[in-house]
């Protein structure tokens, strides 16, 4: 369980928020989570980079990078040996009500600190599922961290989920996106696989991260499309998300893996990293 440690809003402590919000009342914005450890946020510039292309992305104008650089330095201060740090930027308040954010003139900005537990010891492995639940196409957000996330709620929400470490989505034609709170990844031989997000899902931090570092451990990252049957013909699947890291499948429903070594590998790598 995450104990809420402090929430400034426009770099003022408070949990009010208005309710005329547009992130409220529509979704209306962005948000990113990044662990923080040892008094640092991890792969700070590579979730502030993302935020500023979903911002751009959303024609969102947003010019207070120095206030919120001054958020987050405030919240590490009183930040934990280890903790989760949340910011959501949202399109702020317009003039007139209604869908059109026409007026719109200063995006508002919420940063949360929240203590969090160690990471569990995955060198067992996870216990995935396919949710029925599934995620709509909109090329238009594809890859954003937007708000509008009911539809990972839902698959959440389904009874099996609660028995099952994480729920992987399914595309509007059978493809996979990803989990709900993480990415997917296949590996075949040296070959590793995760859903290219072209139609739905997000572009996760540590996605990219694995994408990245994979080449240096002699690997092959590919972005392809990938279906159920992909994974029960894998030697290995792991899930990837920024608080997490890598964590590697024991199964994926009734279909067990044995082998866990890419994972772990990759786990350990990235954990080393100074970032």
């Amino acid at each position: 369980m995450s104990e809420t440690i402090g929430t400034w809003v426009d770099g003022i402590e408070t949990r009010v928020l208005p309710a005329d919000d547009r992130g409220l009342q529509y979704g209306d914005g962005l948000f990113e989570t990044m662990l923080m450890r040892g008094g640092r946020a991890r792969f700070l510039d590579a979730h502030l980079a993302r935020l500023s292309n979903g911002l751009a992305r959303l024609g969102i104008g947003f010019d207070a990078w120095d206030a919120l650089r001054a958020d987050i330095d405030r919240a590490t201060k009183l930040a934990p040996a280890l903790a989760v740090l949340k910011v959501i930027v949202t399109r702020g308040t317009g003039p007139r009500r209604g869908y059109s954010p026409r007026g719109c003139e200063h995006a508002r900005r919420i940063v949360m600190l929240f203590a969090t537990p160690p990471s569990p010891d995955f060198a067992a492995g996870v216990d995935l599922r396919i949710a029925t639940m599934r995620a709509t196409s909109q090329p238009a957000l594809a890859g954003l961290k937007h708000l509008n996330r009911l539809e990972n709620v839902l698959a959440a929400m389904e009874p099996e989920h609660y028995a099952h470490f994480e729920s992987l989505m399914l595309g509007h034609s059978g493809e996979l996106v990803g989990g709900t709170m993480s990415n997917v990844f296949a590996v075949h031989g040296r070959a590793i696989s995760t859903p290219r997000l072209v139609e739905s899902g997000v572009e996760g931090i540590m996605r990219a991260v694995v994408l990245y570092e994979s080449a240096g451990l002699g690997l092959a990252p590919e972005e392809r499309r990938l279906t159920p049957a992909d994974l029960l013909t894998a030697d290995e699947v792991f899930i990837t998300n920024a608080r997490l890291g890598v964590v590697p499948a024991r199964r994926v429903g009734e279909h067990a893996f044995r082998m866990r070594d890419t994972a772990m590998r990759l786990r350990t790598h990235i954990e080393a990293l100074d970032a």
